[in-house]
Parts: structure tokens; sequence; C-alpha cells
């Protein structure tokens, strides 16, 4: 009682001396004012000019015209008067803890011979250097066979012991038996070396869910379906009685489901059961387009491999390239026409591809996203899709100081996102211009 009452009082004298600050005009500690030449308003899609940040620690406490913000009292100003500042980025598709060597055998290499204290190292690091590329928000949709390590990951930056961005994590992920890598193992290790939670029946699949909430899952992820060699196409694996099982589970805790989802037989069961998105969608026919408008649900295209595939296509593979490239950009127009939301997810698996996450913002553009558009998925709709909107995907009074900054105009040049300059998360800056203060 002695210490519960002398923690309030200590509270209430820190709050009163917090007040005086203020009223006497000194900037609170840690407090950064940020000169924006010009700041993008991704709501309207068009850019302000000469505009003022002021963040007093996590928090944005003012935005507008910098005449009106310059003489806030901060601790520090940031310069950016020659560069154009948005929120920070918001991926909606990323395995942070994914390094998948581009073999054959290269999945059940790492299932192998990566336990998951070592795939949560690796992940740290691409944690690091996704945050630095302006991605201040992730959705982890599945562990990739490193079990809960994303849980410790996200607990671990959400602690301060390493920078990272904010996570919110699917665990284990949930599949049909067979339906998912790795493939062609030895059958006696199949319960061993497993990318997923292989579930068989509506019970088995719920008591995943319950399982994967249970171990700290932010949301749930489900694969509908997956690819079968011998029909050279994807088929749906998990039922709509087992997805609707998971997703059942998954809402009664407020969770969502993200559904790995190519065929559109995949895309419509999955719909029917109730998930909250889509992921992929590559074969998605008018049909499942119009079931995911009808239900709200939006779609995560994941384009960047197949872009940088086409790209360096010769030879036969040419044609094919181009092919997949025009179906796609069909793709993306009937999902826009449809008025289906399209959300950012760049669905890295290699170090490499860690930190590259603008590459996927680059390739819905160049398959005919116009660029107000692509901000909008990266920002707003992803910040809806995550329940975050309260807090993340715009700069307003009160959300969270989540902004980066570059020196191109990504509402003419998406590709201008690829190059940051500055990062803040949660009011910390991470990156920044060698030469950034002054008034």
């Amino acid at each position: 009682m002695r210490r519960a009452a002398r923690l309030l009082l200590s509270v209430l004298l820190l709050s009163s001396a917090s007040a005086v600050a203020q009223d006497a005009g000194v900037p609170a500690a840690g407090s950064v004012l940020l000169r924006a030449g010009q700041l993008v308003d991704v709501k309207a899609g068009k850019l302000l000019a000469d505009q003022g940040i002021l963040v007093s620690g996590e928090r944005i406490v003012a935005v507008g015209p910098w005449e009106s913000l310059r003489g806030r009292p901060a601790a520090r100003v940031v310069d950016l008067s020659s560069s154009v500042v948005l929120p920070g980025l918001i991926d909606a598709h990323t395995h942070l803890l994914a390094n998948i060597p581009d073999t054959r055998d290269g999945y059940t290499l790492v299932l192998a011979t990566r336990g998951p204290a070592y795939r949560a190292l690796e992940g740290a690091a691409h944690a690091r250097a996704t945050l630095l590329a302006g991605i201040t928000t992730v959705r982890d949709v599945e562990s990739e066979g490193s079990g809960y390590a994303d849980v410790a990951l996200r607990n671990a930056i959400a602690e301060g012991l390493v920078d990272g961005p904010r996570m919110l994590v699917a665990t284990r992920g949930i599949a049909a038996v067979g339906g998912y890598l790795p493939m062609g193992i030895n059958p006696e290790l199949t319960a061993v070396l497993a990318g997923a939670q292989m579930v068989s029946g509506a019970e088995d699949a719920r008591l995943a869910a319950r399982e994967q909430i249970r171990g700290g899952a932010d949301l749930l992820k489900v694969y509908a379906d997956w690819p079968d060699r011998k029909v050279r196409t994807s088929r749906p694996t998990l039922t709509v009685e087992e997805l609707r099982a998971v997703v059942e589970e998954a809402h009664k805790g407020g969770r969502k489901v993200a559904a790995h989802a190519m065929s559109a037989a995949g895309i419509v069961n999955a719909v029917n059961a109730g998930v909250d998105s889509i992921e992929h969608g590559t074969d998605a026919d008018e049909a499942a387009l119009k079931a995911m408008a009808s239900r709200n649900v939006p779609l995560v295209p994941t384009l960047k491999a197949l872009l940088g595939w086409a790209e360096n296509a010769t030879g036969p593979e040419r044609k094919i390239a181009d092919a997949m490239l025009e179906k796609s950009r069909k793709l993306l127009a009937s999902a826009r026409r449809l008025h289906v939301r399209l959300v950012f997810g760049s669905d890295p698996a290699s170090r490499e591809e860690h930190g590259r996450n603008a590459e996927e913002l680059v390739a819905m553009a160049r398959l005919g996203v116009p660029p107000a558009e692509v901000l909008r998925a990266a920002t707003v709709d992803a910040a809806a899709l995550l329940d975050l909107s309260s807090e993340v995907g715009t700069l307003e009074p009160g959300k969270q100081a989540d902004l980066i900054a570059v020196e191109g105009n990504p509402l003419v040049d998406v590709a201008a996102l690829r190059k940051v300059s500055l990062v803040m998360r949660a009011g910390r800056l991470y990156r920044e211009p060698v030469s950034s203060t002054g008034r």
C-alpha cells in the first residue's frame, strides 16, 4: 500500500511539473518539430506544401502549415524542407523469419538445419532492414516452420530489445494435411519438418486455431488452396467447414484471418467461410472478385516476385512472362473496377528481399495501379485491414508518430519510395539525413 501511495504521488507530481513546463513554453523532453517541404495527404492523394509536424513522445501533437507551428517549443527541430514526408508504410504480408535459398530443396534444408532460436535472430536482422526501408508496421503472415519465434521477435521489438517495425504475427499458419511445404520428403518426417500446422477436419482446425491464439497469435493464416502439379494449377485444400472453424475461433477472440488463396474456387471457399483478406489471388475470376467485393474482403496481391522474374525472362520464358504480367494487369483492373480494396504486401522470402519491400509498390504501379492508390494501399487501407486506423496510416494529431521522408514525389513516381532518407516510428528516429537540424 505504501509503495502504491508513493507511486501515485510521483505520478501526480510529474503530471503537475509537466503542466507547468508546458504553460511556461518549455519543450517537453523528447519532443521533435519536423519541417516538411511537402507532406502527402494519403487520403486525398495530394501534396501539401511547407508543413510542420510536432511530435511529443510516441504521438503526433499537431500537423499544419509551418508558419503556424514554427514557434512551438520542441527539444529538437528537424529540417526536411527539401523532402516529401508521408506516413510510415504498412506491409501486410511479410515473413520476417524467412530466409529460404532459391533452390529445389531450399525450404526443406532450412527446416532441417535451422532451429527457432537461429531463425529468430535472422528475423531480428530482417526486421531492422525492413524498418530502415520505411516500413513501420507489418502483418507477419506465418513463421514458415519456426513455430512461435515470431511472437518472441514481436515482443522483443515492442520492448526495445531490437529495432524493427511494429508487428502483428500469425505464428504457425494452418494448412490441410499435404497442403503445404515441404513436399517430397520422407513420410516419417512430415510431423517434424512442417512449414505450417497441418490439420484434417473441422475440429482439428478449431484446435489448431485455439492453440495458436494461446501461443500469442494476433491473427491467423490459413492455406485455402495449394498448387497441384498434376493439374498444373492450385486446387482447394482446406474445406469450407475447416476454414469456418478457424474463422469462428479467430473472430471470437477479436482476431482476423488471412487466407492464402490463388484459385478462384479457393478464394470463394475462403470468402464464404468469412476470412478477412485474400493473399495473392492470382487466378481470381469475376465471380471470385465479386464475392470479395460483396463482403468487403481486400486483396493483398504480392506481385514483385512475378515482375522481377518477368523482367529477366528470355527465350521461351519471355512469352510466358508477358502472358502472366497481362493476367496480373487484368486482375488489378478488375479488382479496382469492382471496388475490391488493394493492400500492400511484399511477401519477402530471403535475406536479400527484406528491406526491399518498396519493390512491391513499384510493381503495383507498373501493373496499372495509380500512384495515389498505391500509397493508400500501403497506408490507409493497410491500417484498416490491421484494425490500426486509430493509430497509424495517416499523419494526424493523436496518432502514433510513424513517418518517413523521401526525396522524390511518390504521387508521380512510386519508385521514390525505394530510397527513404528518414524513418520515425513511435516518435523515435531510426534514420535521418546527415544534416537535418534547423528552424
